[in-house]
C-alpha cells in the first residue's frame, strides 16, 4: 500500500473517529465528560501527527530554502505560544495552553505539509468531507427524532432542545461554522456526487443543519459563513459559481425545512409558534472585550501570562459587577491579553503569507482551467474565513469539539495553496544518503515526540487537579462552570481553604 493509501486510511479513521466523539457524545461511554474526552483526544490526535509528520518530511532530507522561508511565519506563530510564556514558567500548568495551540498549529502545518508532499491533498479532501457530510445527515435525521418527540409532548420551545447533544449551544455552531461550506463538496468533488442516492443524503443533512442554524439563530456561524461565502465568490469568480449554487441549493432547502418544521407544524398542531430573532445586541460580549482590551496593554506588547483571563485582577468596573466567563469570547484579544500583541502581530504575519499563497494557487487555477480545482478551493477557503471570522466573537479554538474538526480543514487548506512548492524532485526526496535520512528522521521525531509526552503529563496533572477542584468550586463557592481548557475552568485552590 502506498504512503499516500496509508495517510488517507489514517484521515478515514481519525475523521470517523472525531465526528463520533463531537457530534454523538451522548451515546457513548464517558471516561471524564464528553468535553474532557474530547479534549484528551485532541492532544492524542495532534501528538500524532506532528510526530509522524516530522518524521516523514525529515526522512526526505532537509527542505529547500524556498520552502523554509515560505513557511517561517507559520513557524515562528507556532513558536510563539511556548516562547511568550517563558516569563510565567513558575506559574502552574504555564504551558498548558500554549503547548495545545503549539501543537495544534503545528500539525496543521506538517500535517498540510505531507499532504502536498504526497499528493494526496484531493483524495484526503474526498475522504474526510464525505465522512463530515455522512456525520451532518446522521446527526440531522436524530435532529427530526428529538423534534418529534417535542411535539408529542407539546412541547413548542424547540430551541432549549435542539441542537442536542453539546453542552452549549455554541460549541455545535462552531462545527457548524466549519463544516457548512464543505458540504457542496461531497457532490461536487470525488467519485459519491454520481449517484443519486448520495446527492440526496448531502441534500437533506445540509438542509437540516441550516434548519438547526435558523431555529438557534446563531449569529457568530451565519456572519462568519457569510462574509466566507461572498469573500471567496468575488475572489474566484465565475469558476466557483457551481460551488455557489449548490451552497445556495442546500441554504433554501434549510429554510424551507425550518419553515415546515418550526412554523408551519407548530402553528397547526400546538396552535403556537416560536420565532427567535436574531439579536441585534453584543450580548454582553463588549464588556468582555474591553476587559481583554486593558488586559493587552499591562504589559504591552506582552501578555500577562498563559490562561491569565482566569486569574487576574479586574481591570474594568463593568465586567466586575457582570456575569464571569471562561475567556472573552474573542480568541483575539484572548491572545493579546494573555501572550501580548507580538503574538498577534505574528499572527498577521502568517495571515498576509497566506493571502498571498493562496492568490497565486488561485492565479495558477485559473490559468490551467482547472474547475474542479477551484471548486475545492472555494469550499476549503470560505470554511477557513468563515472560522476565523467567527472566532472574533467566540471560542472557535478553544472548544475542543471545534478544534477537531477545525484541524481536519486546515491541514486540507494548507495542503491546497502550498502544493505547487513541491516539484517531482522534491516529492521524490533529496539526495541525503539513506542513513543520514534515518538518522535525521529519528532525532527529530524523537524530540518532538519527547516535547509531545512532556506537554501531555502536564495536562494530565492539570486535569486531575480540575477534578479535584470541581467539588469545592460548586459545593464551597457554589459558582456556575466556566469552560476553559477543561469544562471546568479555573485554576484549584489551596488545601488550607
Amino acid at each position: 500500500m502506498r504512503t499516500s493509501q496509508l495517510t488517507h486510511v489514517f484521515a478515514g479513521c481519525a475523521a470517523c473517529l472525531s465526528f463520533i466523539v463531537v457530534l454523538f457524545a451522548d451515546f457513548l461511554p464517558t471516561y471524564a465528560g464528553s468535553y474532557a474526552d474530547q479534549r484528551f483526544i485532541l492532544v492524542g490526535l495532534v501528538g500524532f501527527v506532528s510526530v509522524s509528520a516530522t518524521a516523514y518530511i525529515a526522512a526526505r532530507g532537509l527542505p529547500s530554502k524556498k520552502v523554509v522561508f515560505v513557511q517561517l511565519p507559520a513557524v515562528l506563530f507556532v513558536l510563539a505560544f511556548p516562547v511568550l510564556s517563558i516569563p510565567f514558567r513558575e506559574q502552574a500548568y504555564a504551558f498548558v495552553e500554549p503547548g495545545l495551540y503549539s501543537f495544534y498549529f503545528a500539525a496543521m502545518v506538517v500535517g498540510g505539509l505531507v499532504l502536498a508532499l504526497q499528493g494526496a491533498t484531493r483524495g484526503y479532501l474526498e475522504v474526510v468531507i464525505a465522512i463530515a457530510a455522512a456525520a451532518c445527515f446522521l446527526y440531522g435525521a436524530m435532529s427530526v427524532n428529538v423534534y418529534l418527540f417535542a411535539l408529542l409532548d407539546g412541547y413548542a420551545d424547540l430551541s432549549d432542545l435542539i441542537p442536542w447533544g453539546f453542552v452549549n449551544i455554541r460549541y455545535w455552531s462552531h462545527v457548524a461554522t466549519w463544516l457548512l461550506p464543505i458540504l457542496p463538496l461531497a457532490v461536487l468533488v470525488g467519485p459519491l456526487g454520481k449517484f443519486r442516492l448520495w446527492c440526496t443524503i448531502v441534500a437533506t443533512g445540509a438542509g437540516l443543519w441550516w434548519w438547526i442554524i435558523l431555529l438557534s439563530t446563531s449569529r457568530g456561524s451565519i456572519l462568519g459563513v457569510g462574509i466566507g461565502v461572498l469573500l471567496v465568490t468575488l475572489l474566484l469568480g465565475r469558476q466557483s459559481w457551481p460551488w455557489l449554487r449548490q451552497f445556495i441549493i442546500y441554504f433554501l432547502i434549510g429554510v424551507a425545512i425550518w419553515f415546515v418544521l418550526s412554523v408551519l407544524v407548530p402553528s397547526l398542531f400546538l396552535g403556537e409558534t416560536e420565532l427567535r430573532s436574531v439579536s441585534s445586541t453584543s450580548s454582553g460580549r463588549m464588556l468582555l472585550f474591553k476587559e481583554a482590551w486593558q488586559m493587552s496593554l499591562q504589559s504591552f506588547p506582552l501578555g500577562m501570562g498563559p490562561q491569565s483571563w482566569l486569574t487576574h485582577d479586574l481591570l474594568t468596573l463593568a465586567y466586575s459587577e457582570s456575569s464571569k466567563f471562561g475567556h472573552p469570547h474573542n480568541m483575539y484579544l484572548m491572545w493579546a491579553a494573555e501572550y501580548g500583541w507580538l503574538l498577534i502581530l505574528l499572527l498577521l504575519l502568517l495571515a498576509l503569507q497566506l493571502t498571498v499563497q493562496f492568490w497565486r494557487r488561485r492565479t495558477t487555477l485559473l490559468a490551467e482551467g482547472n474547475v474542479e480545482g477551484i471548486i475545492m478551493l472555494a469550499g476549503v477557503t470560505a470554511s477557513v474565513i468563515a472560522a476565523v471570522i467567527h472566532a472574533g466573537a467566540s471560542a472557535v479554538f478553544i472548544a475542543p469539539g471545534s478544534m477537531l474538526v477545525g484541524l481536519f480543514v486546515l491541514a486540507g487548506f494548507w495542503a491546497l495553496i502550498f502544493s505547487p512548492l513541491f516539484n517531482v524532485k522534491q516529492r521524490n526526496g533529496s539526495n541525503l544518503a539513506l542513513p543520514r535520512k534515518l538518522a535525521f528522521a529519528t532525532s527529530s521525531a524523537a524530540f518532538v515526540l519527547i516535547l509531545w509526552l512532556l506537554w501531555t503529563a502536564q495536562v494530565n496533572t492539570y486535569y486531575l487537579d480540575m477534578k479535584a477542584d470541581e467539588f469545592y468550586y460548586h459545593e464551597r463557592l457554589n459558582e456556575r462552570t466556566l469552560p476553559r481548557f477543561w469544562f471546568h475552568g479555573n485554576f484549584p485552590r489551596p488545601d488550607t481553604q
